[in-house]
C-alpha cells in the first residue's frame, strides 16, 4: 500500500488526545471517533440546556490535532479557553459554545464538526461514535455491605464512583429502551482504516462504550485494519482503581467477547507482571509491546514520540510518512 495511513481513533478525553498527538506524527489521515456520553460541566450544561450532543470530548480531539498540525495557533488557544467570572458563561470553553452553535445552525453534528475543522486549519476529521446523546449505565459492587450490585447513571457518577464498576451498557434518552445508533461516517471510517485505536483513556467512559454502539461494535469486528489497544500509563482513581494493566484487557473481551486486536501497546513501568499481560493480549490474539512510552516530565502522560515509535513497530511503518513498508 502507498499513500498515507489511514488511521482511526476511537475514544475521548485527555486519553484520546494522547492517542491523536502520536499518530498526527505517522499520518495527516487521522480520524477521531469520539463518546458522546459525558454529562458534567460545560458539556453537561449545554447538552441540558440545548438537547445537543456534548461537545467536550469532541472540541478536545479538535484541538489536539490542530495543535499537532498547526502548533499553539490562536484558533486552537481560543477553542480551547475557558470563561472565568461568575457569570451564565463561567466554566464554558469557547469551542464547546462554538461547536454547539454549529450544531444547531447546521442541525447535523457531523456538518458542524467538519465546519470546525476547517475553522482550525485540521486535515483530520473528528466524528462522534453516535449522532444522538447517549448516557452511561453501570453495575457497580461494594456500594452495599450485602454485596449487591446497584445501578448507577451518568459518565460523572460511574467515573467517580467508590465502588467498583462491573460493567456498563449505554442508554437512549431521547429513546428509551431504543438501540444506540452508530454514526454512519464513524462505522465507514472503521471499516476503510489500516490502523484502528482503542485507548488510552477512561476505560468504562471513553473506551468501552465504543463497543456497546451496535453499528461499532459490528465495524470492529469486520474491519481489516490492524487493531492495537494502548493502555494506560496508571489505573484511574474511582473507575478502575486497584485494576492491573491485564484486568483491563479482561473487561474489553467481557464486553465484546468476540473482539480479536493485534497489539496491545504498554508502558514498561506500568507492567509488574509483564508475563500475565502477554498472556492476557494473547487472549485477544494479539501481542503485547512494552516500551517507554511515559513522558518523564509529566505524571500520568504519555510521550507522544515514544508513543509514536512503538505504533511504527506494532504496525511495521518505515520511514516518516506514515506509508507501509
Amino acid at each position: 500500500m502507498t499513500g498515507p495511513l489511514r488511521a482511526v481513533a476511537l475514544g475521548g478525553g485527555h486519553g484520546l488526545h494522547a492517542t491523536l498527538t502520536a499518530l498526527r506524527r505517522l499520518t495527516p489521515d487521522v480520524t477521531a471517533v469520539v463518546t458522546v456520553a459525558d454529562d458534567g460541566g460545560s458539556s453537561g450544561r449545554l447538552r441540558r440546556e440545548l438537547g445537543l450532543l456534548p461537545p467536550g470530548d469532541l472540541r478536545q480531539a479538535l484541538s489536539a490535532l490542530a495543535v499537532a498540525e498547526t502548533g499553539e495557533s490562536l484558533w486552537a488557544e481560543v477553542f480551547q479557553h475557558r470563561f472565568g467570572g461568575s457569570g451564565a458563561l463561567t466554566g464554558h470553553a469557547v469551542g464547546n459554545l462554538v461547536l454547539a452553535g454549529l450544531f444547531e445552525v447546521l442541525g447535523d453534528p457531523v456538518a458542524a464538526l467538519d465546519e470546525a475543522r476547517r475553522l482550525l486549519g485540521v486535515s483530520g476529521r473528528v466524528l462522534p461514535m453516535s449522532p444522538e446523546p447517549l448516557e452511561i449505565e453501570a453495575e457497580v459492587s461494594g456500594l452495599d455491605d450485602d454485596g449487591s450490585l446497584r445501578r448507577i447513571r451518568g459518565q460523572v457518577a460511574v467515573a467517580s464512583t467508590p465502588g467498583r464498576v462491573e460493567r456498563i451498557t449505554l442508554r437512549t434518552p431521547r429513546r428509551p429502551g431504543g438501540v444506540p445508533a452508530a454514526c454512519d461516517e464513524a462505522v465507514r471510517a472503521v471499516l476503510d482504516a489500516e490502523a484502528v485505536f482503542l485507548g488510552p483513556g477512561s476505560w468504562f467512559t471513553s473506551v468501552i462504550p465504543h463497543l456497546m454502539v451496535p453499528g461499532l461494535h459490528d465495524a470492529l469486528m469486520r474491519t481489516a485494519a490492524t487493531k492495537i489497544v494502548v493502555l494506560n500509563l496508571v489505573p484511574q482513581p474511582g473507575e478502575t482503581a486497584g485494576f492491573s494493566p491485564e484486568r483491563h484487557l479482561d473487561v474489553l473481551f467481557q464486553h465484546a467477547p468476540g473482539l480479536r486486536v493485534d497489539a496491545v501497546i504498554a508502558d514498561r513501568d506500568s507492567v509488574p507482571a509483564p508475563g500475565r499481560l502477554r498472556d492476557a493480549a494473547a487472549g485477544l490474539g494479539a501481542k503485547a509491546l512494552l516500551a517507554d512510552v511515559a513522558d518523564p516530565g509529566r505524571e500520568g502522560v504519555h510521550d507522544p514520540d515514544a508513543l509514536a515509535s512503538c505504533v511504527r513497530e506494532a504496525l511495521g511503518l518505515s520511514g516518516t510518512e506514515g506509508r507501509k513498508g
